[in-house]
C-alpha cells in the first residue's frame, strides 16, 4: 500500500459478534470498503516539483470534470489549491477560461495577499473568489483545496438557507458539523471582512458549506476529496429538491437514524476513501481527452 501523503490517517474498528473471542480488527476506510486487495494510498511524492505538476494535474482534471457535469456558469467559480512547497500560496484558475480547457500550466499562484506570484501570468484571477478562498485557507491550515461554483442545484437549494437533511446514505458524508450554512448574503464578495464570516461559518470541522443566494463551497485534504464532495452535495441538492417536492404532495419523508448516520459519516469519511471516490471521475476525464489536463 502506497503511503499516505496525510500524517496520521483515521481508522475505524470493524464490529464483531459480542460473542466472539476474536480481537477487533482495526481497518482505515479504504481496507474496509476494498474486498481483496486494498487499493493503494494517496501518492506522496519526495519531490515539490513532482507533487506540485501532479496536484495541478487533478486540478485540472477537477474542473474538466465539473464541466463534463454542468457546472460551469460564465466566469464564476473556482478551485484552489495549496502550494505543496509555500503553504502561504495557493493555486487558481484563470478568470474568463472554460473549465473543459484548463490544463496545469493554466494556473495561477497566488500568495494571502493577492499578489500573482507564480504559474500563469497571462489571465487574472477572480477577485471575488480569491477573497473566499484566501479566507478558507487562512482560517483552515488542514484544507490543502477548496472547491466553489454556481451549480444548478447548489444555487436552488441555497435559496432556502438550510443544511442538507440525512435522507439517504451519501448525504451522511456531511453528517454533523461536516456541513454548515453561510445564512448571509451580500451580494458579490468583494470585502475580506464577508469572506473571513465565511470561512468562519465553515468552522474548523465543515467540509461542505451552502451559501446563502450563491451556491456550495467544499473543502479536502487533496483536491481529489475536495472536487468528490462537491459533486456529491451538489448531487445531494439535487435530490433533496426531489425529495422536497414529493413531499409537498404529502409524501412522508424517512430520515436515516442518528446512529446510522454517524457511523455512515465515520465510515466513509477519511482522506484516503475520499481522494478514490474522485478517481472513476478523473480517470474517465483521462480517457475521454487523451490526458490533455496535464499538460
Amino acid at each position: 500500500m502506497a503511503p499516505s501523503a496525510l500524517p496520521n490517517p483515521s481508522t475505524t474498528i470493524v464490529k464483531r459478534s459480542e460473542t466472539s473471542l476474536e480481537a477487533p480488527v482495526r481497518k482505515t476506510a479504504l481496507q474496509a470498503i476494498s474486498q481483496g486487495v486494498c487499493l493503494p494510498g494517496i501518492p506522496y511524492f519526495n519531490d515539490f516539483e513532482k507533487q506540485r505538476h501532479w496536484t495541478l494535474s487533478h486540478m485540472a482534471a477537477g474542473f474538466r470534470v465539473f464541466a463534463r457535469k454542468g457546472y460551469t456558469e460564465g466566469m464564476s467559480g473556482q478551485i484552489s489549491v495549496r502550494d505543496p512547497e509555500h503553504p502561504h500560496t495557493f493555486w487558481t484558475n484563470p478568470l474568463g477560461r472554460h473549465f473543459g480547457l484548463l490544463k496545469a500550466s493554466d494556473m495561477v499562484l497566488v500568495d494571502y495577499d493577492g499578489n500573482v506570484v507564480g504559474g500563469n501570468t497571462s489571465r487574472p484571477a477572480n477577485a471575488a473568489g480569491f477573497l473566499i478562498h484566501s479566507a478558507v485557507h487562512k482560517a483552515r491550515p488542514d484544507v490543502v483545496a477548496a472547491c466553489h461554483t454556481h451549480s444548478k442545484a447548489g444555487k436552488a437549494w441555497s435559496a432556502f438557507a438550510r443544511p442538507l437533511e440525512m435522507l439517504n446514505q451519501d448525504v451522511c458524508y456531511f453528517h454533523g458539523e461536516a456541513q454548515a450554512v453561510y445564512p448571509e448574503f451580500g451580494g458579490v464578495v468583494f470585502s475580506a471582512e464577508e469572506g473571513a464570516r465565511l470561512a468562519a461559518a465553515l468552522g474548523q470541522k465543515g467540509k461542505g458549506l451552502i451559501l446563502r443566494n450563491h451556491g456550495l463551497l467544499t473543502v479536502g485534504g487533496t483536491v481529489d476529496e475536495a472536487a468528490y464532495l462537491f459533486t456529491l452535495m451538489e448531487r445531494s441538492c439535487e435530490v433533496q429538491l426531489m425529495v422536497e417536492a414529493a413531499a409537498a404532495n404529502g409524501i412522508q419523508k424517512v430520515y436515516v437514524g442518528e446512529q446510522e448516520a454517524a457511523y455512515t459519516f465515520q465510515m466513509a469519511s477519511d482522506p484516503e476513501a475520499l481522494y478514490w471516490e474522485f478517481q472513476p471521475d478523473l480517470e474517465y476525464e483521462d480517457e475521454m481527452c487523451g490526458g490533455a489536463f496535464r499538460k
